[in-house]
């Protein structure tokens, strides 16, 4: 058993951490990673090894919310001293409820709140040294990507969504603090750079907007600005759940030049305007076509990438017939889909008519049918052009790499056959020779095996 808190020992306090959900959640993580680090606490992978445990929770669906719990029950079962904090805490009479032995909870982006909790059960070794970290600060991710939060919270109220009440109302980061951090990954070694909140788009509208300096340069505090500055880097810059507003116009540009990635995350949700609006979320499909051929027009090598719910309450036949008509004029790259999940405390969960699970099952495999034809005619229009990819493993017989259409862990992948000399996070140029119903397959420039 771990020693009480305040014990004297020369061995360095150890610190067991878990960090569930999504990306935003995950840099949530490496904020309070990087400061244990700074104020010298030892980080282990297993849970006897620790002296305490930190447990990152999700709380945006109820299979998240399970895991959750299920996770800090693994952590005291097998430690007994653990700390929880992320969506979940939000929810503390629930895990106080059934996990009365837990140290302390708080909810998402609690960093200084975290560290308190930890300070009273495992005083810190030393003082701050900030040579005990590296300038980037502790990543999660492999060393050639980082996820670059600008900004926590939404202002929007999405009726199957509880994310404000997790998280609250959006508040954007400065835009020089921003670019700094970039700047630090990008000289630490990432090659890619994949921008994340839970609204891109809406970047700056709590600030109004207002003027910063970078670089010594005034830029007005929007995502146009951001894009633009992020895209002077050596690096690949990935945007992610991006809304199709007008603003969005201005950044397709950087795309066209190449100063950031063609590439959208675009979470579109549905093709009926009946359901969106029952959503509570914008609903002119027809507007979102058109923006979308304008910008295919204006950057022809736009990939854009999206996901969709069915099974919404009130969802009829005619609704779904209306999502896959869109889906078939759209024509978007990448696609993932999910049937509606109740979400405690998401307003949704009143609504009438609720659709059944069969129901919401046989509509995700029709859903699933018809975009898999469109993703895989989208691969193949592929085949026979030059790419430039990003290393991401290499194997003996093989190389796995993405292309500027591929985000990791979400997306396809570009393999390349054979032995060679390359490392995570190089940069190579491959010819693209043929495809499945996700991956591309290429061979290097310049060999022969045509």
């Amino acid at each position: 058993m771990p020693e009480p808190a305040g014990r004297t020992s020369e061995r360095q306090a150890a610190i067991g951490f878990v960090s569930l959900g999504c990306p935003k959640n995950l840099v949530d993580s490496e904020r309070i990673l990087t400061q244990l680090r700074a104020e010298g606490y030892a980080m282990v992978s297993g849970y006897g090894e620790a002296d305490l445990v930190i447990v990152n929770t999700c709380g945006f669906i109820d299979a998240a919310v399970e895991e959750s719990l299920q996770t800090i029950g693994e952590a005291l079962d097998a430690n007994g001293r653990v700390i929880v904090t992320g969506c979940l805490g939000t929810r503390a009479e629930e895990i106080r409820g059934k996990y009365p032995k837990v140290l302390g909870i708080t909810g998402p982006h609690a960093y200084e709140e975290v560290m308190a909790l930890v300070h009273e059960q495992l005083p810190a070794p030393h003082d701050p040294w900030t040579s005990l970290i590296p300038p980037q600060g502790v990543k999660l991710t492999p060393r050639h990507y980082a996820y670059l939060k600008i900004s926590e919270g939404c202002n929007h109220r999405c009726k199957f969504c509880i994310i404000p009440s997790l998280r609250g109302d959006l508040v954007s980061r400065p835009l020089n603090e921003v670019v700094a951090e970039a700047e630090r990954l990008v000289e630490a070694g990432v090659r890619e750079l994949l921008v994340v909140s839970q609204d891109t788009s809406a970047y700056g509208v709590d600030l109004k907007y207002r003027t910063d300096f970078v670089g010594g340069k005034p830029m007005s505090t929007r995502l146009a600005s951001l894009a633009k500055a992020l895209g002077d880097l050596p690096a690949w810059v990935r945007l992610h759940y991006v809304y199709p507003y007008p603003q969005v116009d201005q950044v397709i540009p950087l795309m066209a030049e190449g100063a950031i990635l063609p590439y959208l995350d675009m979470p579109l949700q549905h093709g009926s305007e009946r359901i969106l609006k029952s959503m509570g979320r914008p609903a002119a499909t027809e507007k979102v076509l058109d923006r979308l051929a304008q910008w295919r027009q204006d950057c022809p090598e736009l990939v854009i990438r999206s996901t969709f719910i069915v099974g919404y309450p009130g969802e009829t036949e005619q609704d779904f017939i209306e999502l896959l008509d869109f889906l078939r004029e759209a024509r978007l790259d990448r696609v993932g889909c999910f049937t509606y999940s109740p979400v405690n405390g998401a307003a949704a969960n009143a609504l009438p008519d609720q659709v059944p699970e069969p129901v919401k099952e046989e509509r995700l495999e029709r859903f699933m049918e018809v975009q898999a034809e469109i993703s895989a005619a989208k691969l193949a229009q592929r085949k026979g052009q030059r790419m430039i990819v990003l290393v991401d493993e290499t194997h003996e017989e093989h190389v796995i790499a993405r292309g500027p259409g591929d985000a990791p862990e979400i997306d396809g992948q570009v393999i390349i056959q054979g032995s060679w000399d390359v490392q995570p996070g190089d940069f190579v140029e491959v010819d693209i020779k043929g495809n499945d119903a996700h991956d591309l397959y290429a061979s290097m420039v310049g060999e022969d095996n045509t």
